[in-house]
């Protein structure tokens, strides 16, 4: 069963990994740049809030000539100790 898991969980890495090539060529971004933005958003939110890492999306959409960031970043539920 882990064989199965651990199968699962490259597959999806390798996923990403494609989708951030694929935006990287339509963005014409030097290589690595997605990539460095979704770790760099992931550690900013994070200070904040729990986010679910394995889950973040980040992609551009192209709208005629424009581009939009869209970051899909799902949150873990809040612990019940946190006061602010």
């Amino acid at each position: 069963m882990d064989f199965l898991r651990s199968k699962r969980k490259s597959a999806n890495k390798a996923k990403e990994r494609l989708k951030l090539v694929l935006i990287h060529d339509r963005t014409d971004l030097p290589p690595g740049v997605m990539e460095d933005l979704r770790d760099e958003l992931i550690e900013v939110i994070s200070r904040h809030i729990q986010v679910d890492r394995e889950h973040v999306r980040i992609q551009v959409n192209q709208d005629g000539r424009d581009q939009h960031l869209v970051a899909e970043i799902p949150l873990k539920p809040a612990s019940k100790g946190r006061g602010r």
